[in-house]
Parts: C-alpha cells; structure tokens; sequence
C-alpha cells in the first residue's frame, strides 16, 4: 500500500528536529559524558567536562542552544519505494524551509552560519540555507530521515586519504588524530568511513557519527565484524594518547567509534575521518503519512547533578580593568581563572579588517581600542528576551593565529580567549610580548553566555555575529592555555597524560 507525505508534514518534521535537537543532548551521550567525568582524573579536564554538562541542562531548561555554533544541516532521507509526496516541491526545497524555519525562530533563533560564493563575497544567506541532503530510495512504504546540525569546528577536522590495500587503517587515523588538536571540542564520537569512493567514504563517515554510542555495550560482548573489531582498537588506543576533553590531557578523548565500510575497487581503500564535537546535536525520525513526527522531551532526570566549584581556592579571580603585566607573568599553565571586567569580541572577518587598516596607516574604528585588553574569539547566538546576549561559547583559536603578531605589536592587545590549541608563531608572538592565551570551555556556550553582562557593538555591525563587540563580564571561567613564556598546555597535557596513561590500569575506561 502506497503512503502519501503531505509536504507540511515533512516541512514541520525538519522544523522541529532541528529546534530539539539544539538545545537537547541525545540520552546517550549524556551517559557517556557522565561515565568520562566520573573516571577523569585530570582536574583541568574534569572541570572541561562538567562544564559541558552543566550546560547542557541550561540549555535544556531554557531551550536554547548547547553552541554558539548552531551548525550547519546535514540530512539523510531514505525514501520508501511506495511512497508518494504531496505538491511539487522538492525534498531539498522541503528540508531547506524547515531549516530556514527552525534557523529563524523568533523564540529560539539560531546562528547562522551558511555562506553563498564561497571563493570570493562569502555572503551570509541569513537563514542557513542551503542544506546538505542525501537520497538514498529503499524499499516500504515510509520515509526515514536522519538530520544533523555540525558546527564548522569539528567539521574543519575531517581528513580523508586513500590508502593502499596493504595500509593500515588504524596507523593512519592514529596518525591523523594529534594533529587534529583540540578544535573539535573533544571528547566527542569520531566517525569512520572505508571503502568505496572518496565522496562515499566521506558519506559513510558523515552518516556513522548518526547511529548511537553503545560501545560499553560492544565492549561487554566482544566483537563480532571487522567494523566492530576496529572499533574496539581505535577506541582504546585513541584514549591512550591522552589527549583528553578539550585538548587538556585526560582519560576521555573519544566517547565512541562508529565505523561504516562500503565495497571498494581492488586497488583502493578511501578512508575518511569525520569528528563530532561535545554539541552533539542528531536526531532521527520516521514519516508514515499519519501527520509530522512527535520528539518527546527527555526528562530532566537523564541529566546528571553537577556542580561547579567556582569558589575552590586554586581559582584566581582577575580584574581585567585593571590588569598588568606583572599580574600576567604570575599566571600558570593550567591555571583557573574567573575573568570580571571589559573585553572585546573579534573572529575571522573582524581581525582581518582590523589588520587591513593597520597595514594602510589607516586608524581604528571610533570606540575600539584594544590596549591593555583581552579578545575572545566569539560569535555568539542572537539575543532573544532579557538576554543580554545569546549561547557565547569561543570559536577555533587557530583560525586567528595569523593575525596574533600585528594585534600584539601594533594595538596595545594583551591577550586572547578562544578554544583549542595555537600554532608556533602564535605562541612564538605571544612569548615575545608578554601576553597570555586563555581557553574557555567549548560546547559550553549557554554557561559561558550567563557571565557577560553588557554587550554592545562597536564595529563592523554589517558582518553579524563576527562584529567587534564590548562585553561586560563578571567571573567568566577560563583555564591559562599558553602563559607569557610561551609554555602551552595543548602541548605539555597529553604529554603528561599519554605518560601516566601508561601507568594506570586503562582497560576500566
């Protein structure tokens, strides 16, 4: 019997799976995360990860999103082969205006992030479309969707090669995985796609990071496939690296491995690795032509009770009105700080027109001044009733290390605030001047938001979320990442961790 899909069914269904699944965790993640903070012993990264938790309760409180980075869609349908569709639009045109619907909520707007030519003008479509979607016609009667919002930070970490026949799968993602750094927001699911082509490869990654995290579960009755036997490798010898939550050294770097595989040509084996952060944001539903699909809200009993100790005493509190250098040579490595005071916001867009007009004598825009500042690498979510600012989490630190060097030298900038790792000539810069790099916690935007007090913008209000904005905050948590010296903890951390890896009884993790 043939079933038909009436066109706002779908609209709707995409529509509220995206709402869902930006402020709720997936149950199973949550048990995962709460397994990883229970056996963490790294003190730095068990705060990262109940900094994630904590939020992720916000979130699902307030129904806002878990990341300022709300992603972009990604959305497989498998199409039954009795199945008929209402009206004459597209499935792309139909996931498209669910997204654009969910993107722009007036209760729970999302940021958007999608660009149109992206080799030149790069211009905002204010509503997060186009989508990524894959069609795939099966047999039955109903229709099978699976959609995804991926932030552009785990995103940027895929990597994709192909290897011989004779090459081995595992030395190549180990080999892969330290230099994907900390950008990601582990810990987080890799996925991992072999065989095929390489765009299949990388589909059946893409797709892998959708099925749920059960690798206790595989752990406990052993493996039975190739997939699940290199599952079991790659996720304890990955955690052995002792890169740990948010690049900081720890137990917990992956919660899972998914592994897809597809048949391939005789003389290739494609193989591409695709991350997903700690905003793992996934949802799947099914259409059968009896109205769009119901999401139930979890229960608030699924999230764990943790507190945060923002009162311990090896937390320093910083004053960055009046903050001197003499005070930033005494910061540590791995040191806890809670910031209070005035910062300005830049990522991407901003730095560059910033360096641009320092390069051209030109002066600043009126109203910014970074001497004696700090900068936090943010684009946050819009504002929505009394919130002075929207889910404010920091965006990938490595994307600004090229403009470190003229914003130390040239305006008087102090520091910086960001996520995940930077490069050598960052740290090189930021030893020369006396400066520091902090890290906030990603995947922890809607916690990191409740510290900024005032926002206003500055400059450069036509780029969005990427303008030069002023935040007043009070205790904001950050950890020191890379102190006056040059001493970085992306790199000290799993070093340290890898080593006491070795020397504790591992298989219990």
């Amino acid at each position: 019997m043939s079933t038909l899909i009436k066109t706002a069914d779908f609209i709707e269904s995409v529509y509220e799976a995206i709402q869902y699944i930006s402020y709720y965790h997936p149950k199973d993640f949550l048990k995962a995360m709460k397994h990883a903070y229970d056996i963490e012993k790294n003190p730095s990264a068990k705060n990262a990860i109940a900094q994630i938790l904590v939020n992720s309760k916000m979130c699902a409180i307030g129904h806002r999103p878990l990341c300022q980075d709300t992603g972009a869609v990604t959305c497989f349908v498998k199409i039954g082969m009795d199945v008929r569709f209402e009206g004459d639009m597209t499935i792309q045109e139909m996931v498209d205006e669910g997204t654009r619907r969910a993107y722009c909520d007036k209760d729970n707007p999302l940021r958007k992030s999608i660009l149109v030519d992206p080799l030149e003008t790069r211009v905002n479509t204010k509503d997060n479309t186009p989508t990524v979607v894959h069609i795939e016609m099966v047999h039955g009667n109903t229709v099978e969707v699976a959609i995804a919002s991926k932030g552009g930070g785990s995103e940027n970490k895929t990597h994709m090669k192909m290897l011989n026949p004779s090459d081995s799968v595992v030395d190549y993602i180990l080999s892969e995985i330290p230099h994907m750094g900390a950008g990601w927001c582990p810990p987080g699911i890799l996925g991992v796609g072999v065989g095929g082509t390489p765009e299949k490869s990388a589909i059946l990654a893409k797709e892998a990071l959708n099925d749920p995290i059960d690798i206790e579960e595989l752990k406990a009755r052993g493996a039975k496939t190739a997939e699940e036997r290199l599952r079991l490798e790659l996720y304890d010898k990955i955690n052995r690296l002792g890169i740990g939550a948010q690049g900081l050294g720890g137990l917990t770097t992956v919660l899972d491995v998914k592994v897809k595989t597809y048949p391939c040509h005789a003389v290739s084996k494609a193989t591409t690795i695709i991350p997903n952060c700690a905003a793992t944001r996934h949802i799947d539903f099914v259409l059968d032509g009896t109205g769009p699909a119901k999401f139930d809200p979890p229960s608030l009993d699924d999230y764990p009770d943790i507190k945060i100790d923002g009162a311990s005493a090896d937390v320093k509190r910083v004053n960055l009105d009046t903050i001197t250098k003499e005070e930033i040579a005494t910061w540590k490595v791995g040191d806890t700080l809670l910031l209070s005071g005035t910062i300005l916001t830049g990522r991407d867009a901003a730095h560059k027109r910033v360096c641009d007009l320092i390069a051209q004598g030109k002066p600043l825009p009126e109203g910014v001044d970074f001497h004696k500042k700090f900068i936090y690498y943010v684009g946050p979510v819009p504002a929505v009733r009394d919130e002075v600012v929207g889910p404010a989490g920091p965006t990938t630190s490595t994307r600004m290390d090229k403009f470190v060097e003229t914003m130390l030298a040239e305006t008087g900038l102090y520091g910086m605030i960001g996520k995940s790792e930077r490069g050598p000539e960052a740290i090189e810069s930021i030893k020369k001047h006396k400066a520091a790099y902090l890290m906030a916690t990603g995947g922890a935007a809607y916690l990191v938001s409740k510290a900024i007090k005032e926002a206003k913008v500055l400059a450069f209000e036509d780029l969005g979320m990427e303008a030069i904005r002023e935040y007043k905050i009070v205790d904001m948590p950050v950890t020191v990442a890379v102190d006056c010296n040059g001493n970085s903890i992306h790199k000290l951390g799993p070093a340290e961790w890898s080593q006491k890896i070795k020397e504790i009884d591992f298989k219990y993790i």
